[in-house]
């Protein structure tokens, strides 16, 4: 409101050029208390952002807001949810490194190697597309829950190839600085993910070459 109006008395006098300071204006959605009340003192529901970033760390208070639903709609705020945020970069972290003698190093997995899993390299580019898209969009929900499809095979693969990680890593290093920049930086690269360029995805990779059918007879799976 106040920006429009000052905006506009600078339009008046000849300050600026366009009658509206922004070109597109999208309003944030409430995030009401637990109790699904608007927080307040005087009811007793506010959310200390200084205790979850103490609690569960910054990247996790940021992720979980933005996981929590469209930006745009009114939301109760629910503190088990942090919890599975907590475990996703967890995953995420465990990925790149195993516990040993009580220290985390880098786990014998990754390989600086081309990948040569077409799985792998096609949930990757999905991944690159759909997040970038989502941003443009403001849809950051839907960027974290594909983030979290592409993390579930790394986690099980018995070799995970370093350029395909880096960029999920680049990915998710707008939603998680802290955790992103750290595993890259442990990792051995020199270069901060902030400061690289946005991956592309390569078209060809999306193309499915096989599709998995499910064979029933009278309600029984009788083959695949």
């Amino acid at each position: 409101l106040y920006a429009r109006f000052w905006h506009k008395v600078l339009f008046d006098l000849g300050h600026v050029r366009t009658t509206e300071p922004f070109q597109k204006l999208v309003n944030q959605g409430l995030i009401l208390g637990e109790d699904g009340q608007k927080m307040s003192k005087s009811r007793g529901n506010v959310v200390n952002p200084d205790d979850v970033v103490s609690e569960y760390g910054a990247d996790v208070l940021r992720l979980y807001e933005m996981a929590m639903g469209p930006l745009e709609q009114v939301k109760p705020w629910i503190m088990q949810g942090m919890e599975g945020v907590s475990r996703f970069l967890a995953k995420v972290w465990r990925v790149a490194f195993e516990e040993k003698d009580g220290e985390w190093v880098v786990s014998t997995r990754i390989q600086d190697t081309e990948c040569t899993d077409k799985a792998l390299i096609r949930v990757v580019h999905e991944t690159i597309k759909k997040v970038g898209e989502d941003i443009e969009k403001l849809n950051f929900n839907t960027a974290i829950s594909q983030m979290m499809i592409c993390t579930k095979p790394f986690i099980h693969a018995e070799v995970v190839p370093l350029k395909e990680f880096t960029q999920l890593l680049t990915v998710l290093n707008p939603f998680a600085p802290h955790l992103t920049e750290e595993i890259n930086a442990r990792l051995g690269s020199r270069t901060l993910l902030s400061e690289t360029e946005w991956p592309t995805y390569d078209p060809a990779a999306l193309i499915r070459n096989e599709v998995e059918l499910v064979v029933q007879v009278n309600g029984k799976l009788r083959d695949r």
